[in-house]
């Protein structure tokens, strides 16, 4: 019976820690949307694939992604096609990292791929 409870806590845990992981998903306009009227913390990764920064930056934000504590949602978007988006954030450049709480924007960074600068980025919005 205590290895049951042992092994129900522990998936417990597991799953706890899991809903509390960064999410990294593809752009969608409902996404984001559905974010922002819920108020809830969201990314935005202005990526192309011809980018070595973004790629970097990819890399980053997959070793994140078991990090406990950020709890929010990272929304790819293709630089080279979403340009009602871009214009909607001003977005200049590609490797963009748009965060939000809702809709107000707390943070900016444009070309980091420190993993420091990227979660310290992403919390802003926690």
């Amino acid at each position: 019976m205590k290895i049951a409870k042992l092994i129900l806590w522990t998936l417990l845990s597991l799953s706890a820690m899991a809903s509390q992981a960064l999410d990294i998903q593809p752009y969608s306009a409902a996404a984001l949307a559905q974010a922002q009227s819920a108020n809830k913390p969201v990314a935005l990764h202005f990526h192309a694939d011809w980018c070595p920064t973004c790629r970097a930056q990819e890399k980053v934000l997959q070793n994140l992604k078991s990090e406990a504590g950020l709890d929010l949602t990272v929304l790819v978007a293709n630089y080279d096609t979403e340009k009602d988006l871009k214009r909607r954030f001003n977005i200049r450049a590609q490797s963009t990292l748009v965060v939000l709480h809702g809709t107000k924007e707390t943070y900016r960074v444009v070309g980091v791929t420190s993993p420091g600068g990227i979660r310290g980025a992403l919390k802003t919005a926690l």
